[in-house]
């Protein structure tokens, strides 16, 4: 049997029909769609997805890139789980989502992106907001999604949904290969019929594979860490994504192994645990840096092995590396000795391979000793004292206070999500949400809205500096319209005050990142409170605690306004990161910098 519809229709109704399987059972695949609709959307998929809203909800936020931003959080909250789709019109609202689709395909994160696209036909070019390329005309704005999708289409006929979509689903759900999908919709093809068979909209359950690993790579991998005496895991996002957190400690306790974590992998050990050593690298724990730095192997699990978790290819030095990968293209980098597979997977066939080898005790014995000075270290670094705070303080009272409840904090970008790597104490891998492989400015409230989405029991509370503030606070008023309530902590430093720290220590003066003299002072809780939330500014860290308290109690979103010292941030642990300099240094000062530069660089490992 076939059925003719549009190629909106068929769309919609075949994104309907997708489920997933989860830990709870099965559940709708798409949660939802973020549509805001325009020249080239309005007339097409816009009926379309009102015709299915009972069965695909539909909302609308204030911004393209923000309301991509929270899908894509959504998706990072369901462990890759479940997803969102986004629409947008021809133009700048499709051009709006590149920038969330490059932060999808760096994190490796699902999303689903539907801009609309100039007519196939070409009967009226140049159409409203068409972008005229004089030697190929078969260019539009959406080819600038080519390089940051995973996969890209543009739909010239409707029957070509019916490879283009099952191809798009695969690439979203596939372990190794996921990121964001974009279909661009010429205007005119959405609105154009087909038949398509009726078998195409039957429902679909998915599960998302979990390779095995090869059993003579186990048995290599196994065989290098029963020679080591001081092997270090290293445990990156995958793990989150594979649901292996529990399986993970299993396999420590039971080995006596130190683990440090990711920015992505931060949560999968719960803080406290005792196997512990916190943050690696350049945003890195002393205890997890010092052990980096004697170890003799490291199992990393899960993880891109980026410049912040490796010092910029430093803190390893030639130490081998073991590196369980669902993907093939990360497995390999630094030289590592490869065991592709699932992260749980490969974990239950290491703890085969293993048998009952355990680390030596005086390794097991030195880290926790490690780990409990840094729990000390960090208690005086969050401990107030007299005059403006400091981030790390704010931080400290806020860890504090969430710990009562379940909840999600959410960050990107700025010096806030190294003090948060460095001094958080995590209680679950949901708990903790940092957008750190693209640090994209503006993540913040937007990611909060699409947490929050899609753990609608937890308490989010999203940590935003004034800067990522004023570049897109627009779903603050998302939020209260979809009654999706966020607690949101602005620190307000009056400046981009990680970079002009970095700056300084890399021998430059201070310029063009204070907001101090060139601006006026920003209220930003009375335009918290004219985009619709309950807002407040605290005037010191003694009345931060109750403020918390009362936006716990409301029942929508709550903005609470701290200032904070700009030149302060956590110096204890945290490793060298390799940011170019002047190699015409003029004075002593930055001689001396350069020369150490240098050194520096001459640590790296230029493995693959």
């Amino acid at each position: 049997m076939r059925l003719r519809l549009t190629l909106a229709k068929a769309l919609v109704r075949f994104l309907t029909a997708q489920s997933i399987e989860t830990p709870t059972g099965p559940l709708p695949l798409f949660g939802g769609v973020f549509a805001i609709l325009g020249h080239g959307n309005v007339a097409g998929v816009g009926p379309a997805f009102h015709a299915y809203r009972r069965e695909l909800p539909v909302f609308r936020a204030h911004n393209e890139q923000a309301m991509a931003l929270a899908a894509i959080a959504y998706a990072k909250t369901h462990a890759r789980r479940r997803m969102m789709a986004c629409t947008s019109s021809i133009g700048p609202g499709a051009t709006n989502m590149v920038t969330a689709a490059a932060l999808a395909h760096v994190n490796r994160l699902p999303v689903l992106l539907l801009p609309g696209d100039i007519f196939a036909d070409r009967r009226p070019d140049p159409v409203l907001q068409q972008i005229e390329n004089f030697g190929d005309p078969t260019i539009s704005a959406n080819d600038t999604f080519r390089p940051v999708s995973r996969y890209f289409d543009r739909l010239t006929r409707p029957e070509q949904l019916l490879t283009s979509l099952p191809a798009a689903l695969r690439m979203l759900l596939d372990p190794a290969e996921c990121g964001p999908a974009t279909l661009a919709l010429p205007q005119d093809v959405q609105t154009q019929s087909a038949e398509f068979p009726v078998a195409f909209f039957e429902p679909r359950l998915h599960r998302i594979l979990r390779p095995i690993p090869d059993r003579r790579s186990v048995q290599a991998a196994a065989a290098l860490i029963k020679n080591a005496k001081r092997p270090l895991v290293l445990v990156g996002g995958g793990v989150k994504y594979a649901l292996a957190e529990k399986q993970l400690a299993t396999f420590l306790a039971a080995r006596g192994l130190p683990c440090a974590e990711t920015q992505a992998g931060k949560g999968a050990i719960a803080s406290e645990n005792g196997t512990n050593l916190g943050a690696i690298g350049v945003t890195g724990t002393a205890a997890a840096n010092q052990a980096a730095a004697r170890c003799d192997l490291v199992l990393a699990i899960g993880t891109r092995l980026a410049d912040f978790p490796t010092a910029s290819r430093t803190i390893f030095g030639d130490t081998k590396i073991v590196q369980i990968n669902v993907g093939a293209f990360d497995a390999h980098k630094h030289g590592a000795v490869p065991l592709i597979g699932d992260a749980g997977e490969c974990l239950s066939a290491l703890d085969a391979a293993l048998g009952r080898w355990r680390v030596p005790e005086a390794w097991t014995s030195s880290n926790a000793r490690s780990a409990k000075a840094w729990h000390g270290q960090v208690a005086k670094i969050v401990r107030p004292r007299p005059g403006l705070p400091s981030d790390a303080q704010v931080l400290g009272a806020v860890n504090k206070f969430v710990r009562a409840f379940p909840h999600i904090v959410v960050c990107a970008a700025g010096g806030l999500p190294g003090e948060l790597h460095k001094l958080w104490q995590a209680s679950d891998a949901t708990s903790y949400h940092i957008e750190y492989g693209y640090s994209c400015m503006g993540y913040e409230i937007a990611g909060g809205l699409g947490a929050k989405l899609a753990a609608p029991r937890r308490e989010v509370v999203v940590l935003v500096g004034d800067g990522s503030y004023l570049m897109m606070n627009s779903e603050i008023a998302t939020s209260v319209a979809l009654d999706a309530k966020l607690i949101v902590v602005v620190l307000d430093n009056r400046a981009f005050g990680c970079i002009e720290r970095l700056q300084r220590t890399t021998g430059g003066a201070p310029f063009n990142n204070s907001l101090d003299d060139a601006h006026p002072h920003v209220d930003f809780a009375a335009h918290a409170a004219a985009l619709g939330a309950k807002a407040e500014k605290v005037a010191s860290l003694a009345a931060l605690p109750t403020a918390l308290a009362r936006a716990r109690a409301a029942k929508t979103t709550s903005v609470i306004v701290i200032d904070t010292d700009r030149r302060i941030s956590t110096q204890e642990g945290g490793a060298w990161w390799d940011v170019a300099i002047d190699d015409m240094p003029r004075g002593v000062a930055a001689r001396k910098r350069r020369a150490a530069y240098l050194r520096n660089r001459n640590r790296q490992t230029l493995g693959a």
